[in-house]
């Protein structure tokens, strides 16, 4: 037939010129005439075959009224074949390119269609299509999208999924667009051209007949330099979209929902992205939106091209704004949507289109979703808006003026922006501010919607959390609590602490402590936020409310919560954010160079406690009442004692300074480490300047200090130690429990004395009369001194006071125990009235024992030291090795000597054994000498 159609090229040129005239002022089949019958089945394919010979032979045709669905009206088919006309103004190129193509049913209309997308391929050189065919074209196209009947490929193959899907529902414009909306039960073949037109309509708008319909006068006023084809006024009317018609919105929005199906349908994404797709996605299928999510996963490899990323980052903004652009997120989640976002769901009914509030319940109600599926898809979701703005719309528009002001040279992506809003925090304006808090409560339960911290911190993850499962914040308490190991990455430290630090602000932004201590919270703090809404942060005041009365949480999660809190803030004074504002020109002054964690800063300040603001001493203060509690709260002290610890204390259950206390007892143990000792001492002395630092004396006075030492609270705050000397000195006044604790307060005084320390500096010249000597106090272990004091008393008591005890001890020791304390009694030796009265209230009852057992393992561990140094032997030469282990170690020399000495004694134990056996002990012989009777004798 193509043969016949070019013998009649010439005999048909005059006839072009004419019919050109009327194709472009009038349709391809006049409407006018009267129409004829509705046609269908054989009788339709009749008809259609007669004037498919007809235009075969560029002849005149019989027009031709279709009816393949009845749900449509019936309508005449384009040149009575329903395809473009051979004789029209594609001529030409039908004739060149398509000469044996059978006319009908749209064929010759997708031939040129073809040709136009080869011309639209890089490098192509040949003819190409004049813009007059081009235009008769999209004019079939348009007519032929107004009703189903007179597209014949479409309605031939959609006719029982019309008759199935769509009969009676008149809510729909259009069969086309019923089915469009059952594109996933529809037969595979009424699919695929539904497919057809729905490319057909991405490309021109004006194929899809109700946005041309609705957008019309719009597309005029706000479009009308943009090319209809290549999606040019779809992403037109987009850009302007406030601007349109409510109908207008609709319909565009509708498309855009429709379209993100399939990458194909996104022309301006699909041809930036052709080659990254064949790089990156070769083997995804088409559909569902796997290749965008494909080039979504991939846009931040190398090779990615930019133009591609630019799209593809584009499509993800849009689809953000609402979950009926993520077709994936509809499929999966469809059941829980309604189920735990119903009411969200349907208010968005009567909305013309993105609204993120399904999306944002979604998130918010994540631990309700039944699905994994569904699950795993809004974590991607929230993983996205973790690290972009762009994709977090709710946030992008609330703050969409601040970012401009103040982020504007921040690049989008890595969570830039975002991290630039939360330092601006205080500047931002309300809704921004609220719309980030928001945004920040929701991310903090997974270090997956942390992106700057996940992405610093990938290789410690692999090293220290590797199984640990994400979510519930598991992950970033574990980089929290492996932050200052040695191999730990210093840039991941760093993004471990501000994330820290800025949970510290808020309660809620403390993921697992928010959720055990709910029901704690709304008990005892449920008035300790003075913030006025619920969006903003509470600055720290229910955290500080927690920790102040946590031993009044009866919860164990939630306590072990606070309790992890308290070490974070000892950790690092940043995570304190009340302390952190009353200090920061202290820091700045005189912490200025010392570097954050450990503890460190906290050390700085205290050394520096008499030059700080009034206000930072307060939250010192706190603090330091906080860690006196416990000694895992004493990082540097729990650090030096953990073998100590371990030793001597393994048992004792922390909480209530138990710990410290079973470590004070036993400070005169051998194996006590130099450093445990000076960490012991230090915290000791804190303790003696302010009495509420003392827990055991705290808790047993606390009634007694205001009754018995009121004028002494003035200086309470003042590191004088004021409480505890009036405490002392008011023994007699004070209830049995504080009197008794008062007295162990003054023993530990006096065990790490030190010249001009409060409380003991009563004794000062007693001290250095009668206990130093030509001796610097260096040289006195801990405890000599308190004993030195004790032996005092005790060599100026009356002897049947000296030694209550020797009935049933060793007399003979005894003896000479009483008799070298009565050669050292002197009158010199009596002590002041206040120091007397000092060491009576610290040894209560026989003070000869300390005077028997003064030289306490403390102090020979110094004698050792003093021995050491006068020998020149190596410092540690004769102390133990290690703390923990009860023996001396003797080494180099030394250890030479030990050996030859324990042999020399071991050989003398062996003779002598050998002699006592064999009796020679007692054999004696000796010569009896008489007077006048000479002899011998035995």
């Amino acid at each position: 037939m193509g043969r016949h159609r070019q013998a009649h090229v010439c005999q048909a040129r005059a006839a072009v010129i004419v019919l050109a005239a009327c194709l472009l002022c009038a349709p391809l089949v006049s409407e006018a005439q009267a129409p004829a019958p509705a046609k269908s089945g054989a009788e339709l394919e009749k008809a259609i075959e007669a004037n498919v010979e007809a235009q075969d032979y560029q002849e005149e045709t019989v027009p031709v009224n279709a009816q393949v669905i009845k749900a449509e009206p019936a309508a005449l088919i384009a040149s009575g074949t329903g395809d473009i006309s051979t004789t029209g103004l594609c001529q030409e190129e039908l004739d060149q390119w398509c000469a044996a193509v059978k006319p009908g049913e749209g064929r010759l209309a997708k031939c040129i269609t073809d040709q136009l997308a080869d011309e639209a391929k890089p490098g192509y050189a040949g003819s190409k299509t004049s813009e007059t065919c081009k235009k008769a074209l999209s004019a079939f196209k348009i007519e032929r999208s107004d009703n189903i009947n007179r597209d014949l490929p479409l309605a031939k193959a959609c006719k029982a999924d019309a008759e199935k899907l769509c009969a009676g529902k008149v809510e729909h414009y259009s069969i086309l667009g019923c089915l469009r909306e059952q594109m996933e039960d529809l037969a595979a073949a009424c699919k695929e051209e539904v497919f057809k037109r729905q490319l057909e309509a991405a490309n021109d708008w004006r194929t899809d007949k109700e946005l041309k319909e609705a957008c019309e006068a719009d597309v005029a006023s706000n479009c009308k330099d943009a090319k209809s084809e290549s999606g040019e006024v779809q992403e037109c009317l987009a850009k302007h979209r406030p601007l349109l018609s409510w109908e207008c919105q609709e319909q565009l929005f509708r498309q855009e929902v429709e379209n993100a199906e399939d990458l194909r349908l996104s022309i301006k994404l699909f041809h930036a992205c052709l080659a990254d797709k064949k790089k990156f996605c070769a083997d995804v299928p088409p559909g569902n939106a796997r290749a965008k999510e494909c080039l979504e996963d991939n846009r931040e490899q190398p090779g990615f091209t930019p133009g591609c990323k630019v799209e593809v980052e584009k499509m993800m903004e849009s689809r953000a704004a609402d979950f009926r652009l993520d077709p994936k997120l509809r499929m999966l989640c469809d059941d829980d949507i309604q189920h735990v976002c119903g009411f969200e769901r349907d208010s968005m009914d009567t909305v013309v289109g993105y609204d993120a509030r399904v999306i944002q319940c979604l998130q918010d109600y994540r631990d309700e979703i039944q699905s994994p599926a569904c699950s795993a898809r809004v974590q991607k979701i929230m993983e996205y808006a973790s690290s972009d703005i762009r994709f977090d719309v709710p946030l992008a528009e609330a703050c969409f003026e601040d970012r401009q002001e103040f982020c504007g040279n921040v690049p989008p992506g890595s969570a830039r922006v975002i991290r630039c809003l939360q330092d601006r925090r205080l500047e931002l304006s309300y809704e921004c501010k609220a719309t980030l808090f928001d945004q920040e409560v929701r991310m903090a339960e997974n270090i997956d919607f942390q992106f700057p911290m996940k992405q610093a911190c990938s290789a410690d993850i692999q090293r220290f959390c590797k199984d640990m499962q994400h979510g519930h914040a598991k992950v970033i308490r574990c980089l929290e609590d492996n932050m200052e190991q040695p191999l730990f990455n210093a840039t991941c430290k760093a993004q471990v602490q501000k994330h820290a630090a800025n949970a510290a602000t808020d309660y809620r932004l403390n993921y697992r402590l928010s959720i055990a201590c709910h029901d704690t919270i709304m008990d005892k703090c449920a008035d300790a936020c003075t913030s006025t809404s619920i969006d903003q942060p509470c600055g720290g005041t229910v955290l500080r409310c927690l920790t102040e009365k946590l031993e009044e949480v009866t919860d164990a999660e939630c306590k072990k919560e606070v309790f992890y809190f308290v070490k974070m803030e000892v950790r690092d004074f940043r995570n304190d954010v009340i302390l952190a504002e009353a200090c920061r020109s202290d820091v700045e002054t005189h912490c200025k160079d010392t570097p954050a964690g450990e503890g460190r800063v906290h050390t700085c300040l205290r050394e520096k406690y008499d030059k700080l603001t009034e206000a930072c001493r307060k939250e010192e203060l706190k603090l330091a009442i906080l860690q006196s509690q416990n000694t895992e709260l004493m990082p540097n002290l729990a650090a030096a004692c953990k073998a100590e610890r371990a030793a001597h204390c393994q048992g004792v259950r922390p909480g209530k300074a138990r710990v410290f206390t079973c470590l004070l007892s036993h400070i005169e143990a051998a194996d006590y480490s130099t450093g445990c000792r000076d960490q012991l001492a230090a915290q000791q002395a804190r303790r003696v300047k302010d009495w509420r630092l003392d827990y055991d004396l705290r808790q047993a006075c606390k009634e007694d200090v205001p009754k018995v030492c009121a004028a002494a609270r003035s200086e309470e705050d003042k590191n004088t130690g004021a409480i505890l000397k009036c405490l002392v000195t008011s023994v007699d006044a004070l209830s049995p429990n504080c009197a008794r604790e008062t007295g162990r307060a003054a023993r530990n005084a006096l065990q790490f004395y030190q010249p001009k320390a409060p409380v003991t500096d009563v004794c000062d010249s007693d001290i250095a009369a009668l206990c130093l000597g030509s001796q610097g106090l260096n040289q006195f272990g801990i405890g000599q001194v308190r004993a030195c004091l004790a032996n005092q008393i005790a060599v100026a008591a009356p002897p049947e006071i000296q030694m209550p005890a020797l009935a049933s001890g060793d007399a003979k020791a005894g003896r000479r125990l009483a008799q070298a304390a009565e050669a050292a009694a002197t009158p010199s030796s009596k002590l002041a009235p206040q120091c007397d009265a000092l060491v009576r209230l610290a040894e209560p009852g026989d003070v000869f024992a300390h005077y028997n057992t003064a030289m306490s393992a403390a102090a020979i561990s110094t004698q050792i030291k003093t021995i050491e140094q006068r020998l020149g032997l190596k410092e540690g030469t004769l102390t133990p090795r290690e703390a923990g282990v009860g023996m001396l170690t003797l080494t180099g020399w030394s250890a030479v000597l030990g050996v030859m000495a324990l042999i020399a004694v071991a050989i003398f134990g062996g003779v002598y054994g050998y002699w006592k056996y064999k009796g020679y002990d007692r054999m004696t012989t000796y010569t009896r000498v008489q007077k006048g009777e000479p002899g011998p004798s035995t």
